[in-house]
């Protein structure tokens, strides 16, 4: 089965790929999807795949300002971005990006950077899918509660920590009209420097944490969280591309196998969010998260235990996921186009 594999020059190791293929457009659909670059998958799933830690960074950052530079000129067309907010926000981005690559240059350099950048990849995502079922669940109760009161339940929220934060109102206050809020320009650049320097240090766009915090901590609705996230990842990943590249940490060629599949799946995640909107992309996003999570976890046990099977399991849970998640959104993107087509000709 040799001709499965194929020797990226730069890394200088063998890799299957077709399991490139299946992240690339399995990623692409989930990162339109989200809004995210979908790095919390394709890094784990480079390194799972064989490349060193820090060449699975820097590959994914170039694959991933591709594909979301293409999701974002799609939300732009559905009104899912606020540009001004996405530019307020890259001041953080690039400052915290850049400490994060610096730590990762020693990180390698001390040798320690393959078990740092897993262990915390697996704090985060632990960190994130809480917060995402967390919210749901006050959701939930409160739902059931104004039921019980005779209220009309539809109008339940779930955690509104955004609020807090609007509290604190240290100038300059600046209004974003797409989001439709209204807080200090400073906490969206806090936001930012901290998901900078999570992306510098993970290889991620960021998006993993800025999605959800442009939603529990900025306060924008779930559509324009998405959008406005894919359009500060595509900038922040430009700039990492150029960083990682800059280090001979990037790989060409798998970037570019990847990036093929992804434009074509970002097309079909980015209309999806018309059909799937709110709670539905928070359920789906929690469940990717545990799904990564356990294939890292899985990872470590590997090398800790000597098992090597519990890598070709680790390898086949995150395509899965990556499979699965992806199967999810594309079906119902076809059932949202069939009934949307169905009311058109209904109305014609």
């Amino acid at each position: 089965m040799e001709w499965l594999y194929v020797l990226m020059p730069i890394a200088g190791v063998k890799i299957f790929w077709p399991g490139l293929i299946i992240l690339g457009v399995g990623v692409g659909i989930i990162g339109g999807f989200f809004g995210m670059g979908g790095a919390w998958m394709v890094t784990p799933g480079l390194n799972i795949l064989g490349f060193p830690m820090a060449f699975a960074i820097g590959t994914d950052i170039a694959h991933m300002a591709g594909k979301s530079l293409i999701s974002t000129m799609r939300h732009g067309k559905f009104g899912n971005v606020d540009y001004k907010l996405g530019m307020i926000m890259l001041v953080g981005t690039v400052v915290g990006f850049e400490i994060g690559a610096q730590m990762i240059m020693w990180l390698e350099r001390v040798g320690s950077v393959e078990k740092v950048v897993r262990y915390m990849y697996v704090g985060l995502l632990a960190a994130i899918a809480w917060m995402v079922f967390h919210d749901i669940n006050v959701k939930k109760r409160k739902e059931n509660e104004m039921r019980a009161a005779g209220k009309d339940a539809s109008q339940a929220v779930g955690v509104e920590w955004h609020k807090k934060f609007h509290a604190i109102k240290i100038p300059p206050m600046m209004h974003f009209n797409e989001a439709g809020i209204y807080c200090s320009m400073w906490l969206p650049v806090a936001v930012s420097f901290l998901t900078g320097w999570l992306a510098g240090i993970l290889g991620i766009g960021g998006g993993l944490i800025r999605m959800p915090s442009l939603i529990y901590l900025v306060g924008c609705p779930t559509h324009v969280a998405v959008g406005t996230d894919l359009f500060e990842v595509a900038i922040s990943g430009l700039y990492g591309a150029g960083t990682y590249t800059y280090k001979g940490r990037t790989e060409l060629v798998a970037a570019v196998i990847m990036l093929i599949g992804a434009s074509m799946g970002a097309q079909v995640g980015s209309v999806a969010t018309k059909y799937i909107q709110g709670y539905g992309i928070r359920y789906a996003f929690g469940f990717a998260v545990l799904g990564c999570m356990l294939s890292i976890i899985l990872k470590l046990m590997a090398k800790g235990m000597n098992l090597p099977i519990l890598d070709d399991v680790s390898t086949a849970l995150v395509l899965g996921v990556v499979s699965v998640m992806s199967l999810y959104i594309l079906l119902n993107f076809i059932k949202g186009c069939k009934n949307e087509l169905a009311m058109k000709a209904a109305k014609g």
